[in-house]
């Protein structure tokens, strides 16, 4: 599958993988820095952006990282194995590709999969169902109240810890795939297993916000369970997309996480 992207910068590759519902448009907050260091690639994953839909398929995450693996020998150059970063969805995704040995390091922020139990996945299921619900609800109403800061950061609060930092264009196309976006009634049935890691020693890094609504910061004691080596970060005042609470920070985060062994 031909995934839509963009490539900013030059250095070690590392590729970028936006949440459910979002798209590659999620990290532009920290790319300016990110390309004065890095050979910045973002992508659309399938079923979101400018990218075709996911066939149907039994195992929709495996299938979703399968279409990214494969990706990657068309975007990394020759002899090069790339880096990756993942942001919920995309953060486990990210891992799931470290798992496989498919890439050189992973750094994952707020990544999903590490429920403490099913009542704690229905629970994220259930946050993501009803903000769905919310906004197709809210229809013109909502639209209009997104072209207002004040209510458009009570409206985005459950994602940002500072999301009067979202500007109207992103809270609109993020509006519009939240009530849109098919991905959300397959997720919420997925395995979140991660496949056995096959190199113990791959450099993983973590982040999580300490004021992450969605994925709470609890989940992140499970991480070690699966990759004893990962390097664990949580930030104050960060919610569950930290490149717009703060992209300076995440941006440095995902360079020293890229820098390899």
């Amino acid at each position: 599958m031909q995934l839509s992207y963009r490539v900013f910068g030059s250095g070690p590759t590392l590729i970028l993988i936006h949440g459910i519902v979002h798209n590659q448009r999620a990290w532009d907050p920290v790319i300016p820095k990110l390309a004065k260091h890095r050979r910045v690639v973002t992508i659309d994953l399938p079923s979101h952006g400018e990218s075709p839909q996911l066939p149907p398929a039994d195992n929709v995450l495996q299938a979703l990282a399968d279409e990214v693996e494969e990706f990657l020998p068309f975007i990394t150059p020759d002899g090069e194995d790339a880096h990756v970063a993942g942001n919920s969805l995309g953060g486990w995704l990210a891992l799931e590709l470290a798992a496989r040995g498919a890439v050189a390091s992973a750094t994952a922020l707020s990544p999903g999969g590490f429920f403490i139990n099913e009542l704690d996945q229905k629970r994220a299921n259930a946050t993501f169902l009803g903000l769905r619900a919310f906004a197709r609800a809210a229809g013109p109403i909502g639209d209009l109240a997104m072209r207002h800061r004040i209510s458009r950061s009570l409206a985005l609060a459950v994602f940002f810890a500072r999301p009067w930092r979202v500007d109207l264009a992103d809270a609109e196309r993020d509006m519009e795939s939240l009530t849109t976006n098919t991905m959300i009634d397959i997720i919420t049935d997925a395995d979140w297993t991660l496949s056995t890691p096959v190199d113990p020693s791959l450099p993983v890094t973590v982040e999580w916000g300490a004021g992450d609504l969605i994925l709470p910061v609890y989940q992140a004691t499970k991480v070690r369970t699966v990759f004893p080596q990962a390097r664990l970060i949580v930030l104050p005042w960060v919610g569950h997309v930290p490149m717009i609470d703060d992209p300076d920070e995440i941006a440095a985060i995902l360079i020293e996480g890229s820098a390899g062994p």
